[in-house]
């Protein structure tokens, strides 16, 4: 349930992501990443990931694929949408995000993504459901709140609902060097994540779970 950007929460957010509509232009580019652990919405999904992506967009419209490594196959995600930016500088999206896999590391997601953004806050609410292999499908929403500032560095809370359960806090810091984009960050997950990013305590119970990722990239 994952897509995961170079910066995770913070850049885009692309995972749901936040999207710059001022540009009037048709572009396409492509993008290509490494995570050492690759970390989407606070769950550990794999640690040493490459990833490629390629997106397009049209005004306010935007369209996309993503793919990345998660070890018994790959994620493979597409997604959608149509955003706004004032003179303001308040900027509001509304799209689609599909979860994919080839192999059964997971299940599909599907979902709707709405954000919203003035100055250094941006707000995502996601809400879907989950095909949950042979079980009943499961229905979850996902909040969340990033600040952003100009100097790279962002922090967000995100908060699962619905089926799902968990929390988690990201601080991260992404720089560009020599049209490389490089980024750092630390993620505190609730005990609910615990099992999925494999931490337990002495009597073997799912406990809150830290990490520190690094991150490579690099978009043409």
């Amino acid at each position: 349930m994952k897509r995961f950007t170079l910066f995770t929460a913070g850049a885009l957010l692309l995972c749901g992501s936040f999207l710059n509509s001022a540009a009037n232009a048709q572009e396409v580019s492509y993008n290509i990443g490494w995570a050492s652990e690759y970390y989407y919405r606070g769950l550990l999904q794999k640690e040493s990931s490459g990833s490629a992506g390629i997106d397009f967009t049209n005004g306010g419209f935007y369209a996309g694929g993503w793919t990345a490594d998660v070890g018994d196959g790959l994620e493979v995600d597409g997604y959608f949408g149509y955003g706004i930016e004032t003179e303001e500088g308040f900027s509001a999206s509304v799209g689609f995000t599909g979860y994919y896999y080839t192999g059964d590391f997971d299940d599909t997601y599907e979902e709707l993504n709405l954000n919203f953004g003035y100055g250094m806050l941006g707000i995502e609410y996601s809400f879907g459901t989950y095909g949950n292999f042979d079980g009943p499908e499961q229905d979850y929403n996902f909040l969340a709140a990033t600040i952003s500032a100009d100097n790279g560095l962002y922090g967000t809370i995100g908060q699962f609902g619905g089926d799902f359960d968990g929390n988690y806090i990201e601080i991260g810091y992404g720089l560009t060097v020599s049209e490389i984009d490089f980024g750092v960050a630390a993620i505190f997950s609730s005990d609910e994540f615990g099992a999925g990013n494999g931490q337990f305590d002495a009597d073997g119970n799912p406990t809150q779970s830290q990490a520190f990722v690094f991150m490579i990239g690099k978009t043409f």
